[in-house]
């Protein structure tokens, strides 16, 4: 009987241990790679993620607006340097294509540049760093980058295309999988200080010296909560507060939005990511509406 006995619970901690193993293995990247989770030296990781926001209100009016639509695509790439897994360096790539005048929203996609109505183009780019500052808690990293523009002019023809200043960016990522593994809460804290001249406009309001957003600090917390039908696939809501505080430059700013989306994990190394925000209230701001696509590969 005791041979039995032994036997048995030799079993079931083999059985155990191999299903340990194969939950691990099945462990897909929109599971395991959070922003919060830094890579291993020599691992890289390619997003490219898109953002379409349009609007037809705005707090500076009421009732409906010219349409204005904003098309933001930005490369984010980083790849891990240390052994100890707690230092990333990367590089960040934006580009922006912006329509005004009542032009559809799809237009963005024309990149035609008409005169008063369109502009488009590379506006930044900007050296970064990911970290662990605190090696007990590896799932609080800190990621730093510095944003150089690319641009001559803010606004041009009463087009916007991109803020022309210089930004020193902060993010702070943390996230808590809760011990069912089905559920997972992501939080966000960016900051950005902007700096550089202040806008300066000719007689027809175009900006042709420094930025709107120059001397400002910006502040946007925000929190993620997504739940796993499957290891493969995420569905997610989200919170988000914008706040700009005035640091010289005149000008304060914030909005919240609410909104979601999912993420399916299409092959080992790629995923895909769709992503809804409505911006539902806020100060000095338009009140739109976002629509997001990305694509992530992680090798």
């Amino acid at each position: 009987m005791k041979k039995i006995i032994a036997l048995t619970t030799m079993l079931c901690f083999t059985l155990f241990g191999f299903s340990q193993d194969d939950t691990e293995e099945q462990k897909s990247v929109i599971q395991e790679y959070t922003p919060s989770k830094l890579l291993e030296k020599g691992q890289w990781d390619i997003k490219w993620f898109n953002n379409l926001y349009t609007q037809t209100e705005s707090t500076f009016s009421d009732g409906k607006e010219p349409r204005q639509t904003f098309f933001t695509s930005t490369i984010d790439v980083f790849t891990g340097i240390s052994n100890s897994n707690r230092f990333n360096v990367g590089l960040l790539v934006e580009f922006r294509s912006n329509v005004v005048s009542d032009r559809n929203a799809l237009d963005v996609f024309s990149f035609d540049g008409e005169r008063g109505t369109a502009r488009s183009g590379f506006t930044s780019f900007a050296p970064a760093i990911k970290f662990n500052p605190l090696k007990n808690v590896s799932n609080f990293t800190i990621q730093t980058a510095f944003h150089i523009p690319l641009i001559d002019q803010e606004t041009e023809d009463s087009v916007f295309l991109d803020q022309k200043g210089f930004i020193f960016q902060n993010r702070f990522f943390y996230d808590y999988t809760f011990p069912s593994g089905d559920w997972q809460i992501f939080t966000e804290l960016n900051t950005e200080y902007n700096f550089g001249k202040k806008a300066e406009q000719d007689a027809n309001f175009d900006t042709v010296e420094g930025s709107f957003a120059n001397n400002s600090l910006l502040l946007t917390p925000g929190v993620f909560l997504s739940y796993f039908p499957s290891q493969k696939f995420t569905i997610l809501a989200l919170v988000q507060h914008q706040q700009r505080i005035d640091t010289g430059n005149d000008f304060e700013q914030d909005f919240t939005a609410v909104g979601g989306g999912a993420k399916y994990q299409l092959t080992k190394v790629l995923n895909i990511e769709t992503l809804y925000t409505n911006f539902v209230r806020g100060n000095n701001t338009g009140l739109g509406q976002t629509f997001n696509i990305g694509l992530r590969a992680l090798f």
